[in-house]
């Protein structure tokens, strides 16, 4: 079986020590294929360097959190258009509304996710969203770029079924992180995520948050890693009664067509280094 994790914050510090061997660890165990996500622009260069190391097994997105919604300038816009041009730079994100933290100003915070919606749309990208405690803003932005996306995926969806409602009937892919394994948070996602259909249903794991609770015994450091993407997909089943080989066969064939992984793969573009 084959893996697509489509948010690892690999460029973490707490991988500064072994993220090589972080990435053999997640392909020895099926994970062959990670989303690099970008949260700012200096760790979006440095998630584009990672996946260009990489090439055809890690790719990248970027993009500015909300946290550092104040930090986006047109200067800064620009240099992420730039990265965007690149062939293994897959999304425009992380982005979105958090009102959970509220580390940046909300109006600034939706004049960043209002510029990097037209960003996506302009580069052709689809985008990793981000949205905590923002639910009706969040919706109102987006329902004015969506006819425009060629994509989106509501990054992390921890959420309950109304918000699951608005944002299938809008068209958005799902990502289920190891959240879902938290019994004391999680528990309503078991419902849930029997409700998104196949074509919209994409797995991460966030690392290095969002360990999974349920993981025995439990790692050393308490870091996730991609590798345990196998231990969410295997709950993931379970919950929507399917085997584990086609929740692997279809989350992963969902990721790559939404990302456009293949059609990479095909011009060759990733495999050529600077």
């Amino acid at each position: 079986m084959q893996w697509l994790d489509i948010g690892a914050n690999l460029i973490h510090r707490s991988f500064d020590a072994d993220r090589e061997q972080v990435i053999a660890r997640a392909r020895e165990a099926g994970v062959d294929t990670i989303i690099v996500t970008g949260a700012d622009l200096p760790s979006s260069r440095a998630a584009e360097q990672l996946a260009r190391a990489h090439p055809g097994n890690l790719f990248a997105t970027a993009g500015v959190h909300p946290h550092h919604a104040e930090s986006l300038a047109p200067s800064m816009l620009e240099d992420l258009r730039l990265l965007l041009e690149q062939p293994h730079v897959v999304a425009v994100g992380e982005c979105g509304l958090d009102y959970y933290r509220d580390l940046a100003p909300r109006a600034a915070q939706r004049r960043a996710f209002e510029s990097q919606l037209r960003l996506a749309a302009e580069s052709g990208r689809p985008v990793f969203l981000h949205q905590r405690d923002a639910h009706a803003d969040f919706l109102a932005v987006l329902r004015d770029f969506i006819r425009e996306l060629t994509g989106a995926v509501a990054h992390c969806f921890t959420a309950g079924a109304s918000e699951l409602d608005d944002y299938l009937e809008l068209g958005l892919s799902i990502g289920i992180t190891g959240w879902f394994c938290d019994e004391r948070r999680g528990a309503h996602l078991q419902e849930l995520v029997a409700r998104i259909p196949v074509q919209r249903l994409m797995l991460e794991t966030d690392a290095p948050y969002l360990l999974p609770r349920d993981l025995k015994p439990k790692p050393h450091a308490h870091r996730n890693e991609p590798l345990y993407l196998p231990h969410i997909g295997a709950a993931v089943a379970r919950a929507r009664d399917e085997s584990v080989q086609f929740c692997a066969s279809h989350t992963t064939a969902h990721a790559r067509a939404f990302f456009g992984l293949d059609r990479i793969h095909a011009g060759g573009g990733e495999q050529t280094q600077e």
